[in-house]
């Protein structure tokens, strides 16, 4: 079975049904990679950069042999580990009710040169149907960075800091809308708190690939395509598919939404949770009263400027004295001071904007958010 070379929109397609080597070096595939890729390096960091000095400064035909050394020695283990992830594959398709060929592979490694044709050989010899990736990760870059330029048909659920705006999110979800969880790709909840007992973010460039990929396996998803599906769709189509996303600023924590997407999302219909300001204090203490104190601290430090000298010192006294209602009263009304004005430096904001009503915080006001958005949709045609 000859290696086949196949460009990204196919790649991607068969991506949801067999497993993916990344073959760069580990630094490289740390740094960023294609979701759900598995590291399977040639050569260690130390080797790649042996190569790739060899080959500016002496000759590509020197850079070859002296990969060949690094080469030789790691082709059974080599053959072993991808027999051994293919299994992996094989039991984890088969435990979610899926079929799955165990002899079919990708590989991607920098450009689609020398590092993916070198293991793609060895696979193919082996016996495996292996596709290498035209272009390599320079072209699946390329592609997830058009992604954030397409027409997309944005929703935007906001609200003042306490509102449950990711909770709704999910409860809308699970009655059939489409949603992307944008503080659960980014690992952060948006506010100088919201890093406070979760995993490390990913880098800003593994953050573009995830939310790219995501967005396309929403789109896939609306064509019965699945996660990861190359898009097919119109210009025109994909306007006319709604995904719900959590208004954010452009910045979530360490990361930014980069800034194609961002200007989507600013000229897009907003949903706004209006909601009293003592129903959301009592939402933020359930969520964040029992977190470690020390962290809030440091987190109300890290804000003191903005938020002003004596608040933050208040603040902090009543975090100290377990006075976590009076806290909390003062870090909600500066977010919520904060979230006016951002909200309201959208362009057209009050053509954009839409309140939606409700006494309380909890997961049914999705009810009442996807009436008014239908309503919104016969009023506009």
């Amino acid at each position: 079975m000859a290696t086949e070379r196949i460009y990204i929109e196919q790649f991607m397609g068969l991506a949801r049904q067999h497993p993916v080597l990344d073959v760069r070096s580990p630094a490289e595939y740390l740094h960023a990679h294609m979701p759900g890729a598995y590291s399977f390096p040639l050569f260690t960091d130390e080797e790649r950069k042996m190569v790739g000095t060899n080959y500016k400064q002496q000759s590509r035909e020197q850079a070859i042999k002296i990969g060949l050394d690094y080469f030789g020695p790691k082709m059974r283990p080599m053959i072993e580990e991808a027999e051994s992830i293919i299994a992996k594959w094989k039991e984890n398709a088969q435990s979610s009710g899926k079929n799955s060929n165990t002899k079919v592979i990708l590989v991607y490694c920098w450009r689609g040169g020398m590092r993916s044709s070198a293991v793609s050989w060895l696979l193919d010899l082996y016996g495996f149907k292996v596709y290498t990736l035209i272009g390599g990760y320079k072209m699946f870059r390329n592609y997830i960075l058009d992604t954030f330029t397409l027409p997309f048909h944005f929703k935007i659920l906001g609200g003042y800091t306490g509102s449950g705006k990711t909770e709704i999110l999910k409860a809308m979800e699970q009655q059939g809308q489409t949603v992307v969880d944008l503080e659960d790709i980014a690992k952060h909840k948006g506010s100088a708190f919201g890093n406070i007992g979760l995993p490390p973010q990913p880098g800003q460039e593994m953050f573009e690939n995830l939310l790219g990929i995501e967005l396309r396996s929403k789109l896939g998803k609306n064509n019965n395509e699945g996660p990861g599906a190359g898009i097919t769709h119109s210009p025109y189509a994909i306007s006319q598919i709604p995904i719900w996303l959590e208004d954010e600023s452009q910045r979530i924590g360490l990361v930014n939404l980069p800034n194609n997407l961002w200007a989507t999302m600013r000229t897009s219909r907003i949903f706004f949770l209006d909601i009293p300001f003592e129903q959301r204090l009592q939402h933020i203490i359930e969520e964040y009263g029992g977190l470690n104190k020390v962290n809030m601290i440091d987190a109300i430090g890290r804000i003191k400027e903005k938020l002003g000298g004596l608040n933050a010192k208040m603040a902090i006294e009543y975090l100290e004295q377990e006075n976590i209602a009076a806290c909390f009263s003062i870090l909600l009304k500066y977010y919520d001071k904060f979230y006016h004005k951002a909200l309201h430096n959208r362009p057209d904001v009050q053509h954009l904007l839409q309140l939606v009503t409700c006494e309380k915080v909890c997961a049914d006001n999705g009810v009442k958010v996807m009436e008014i958005a239908n309503e919104a949709i016969h009023l506009n045609n």
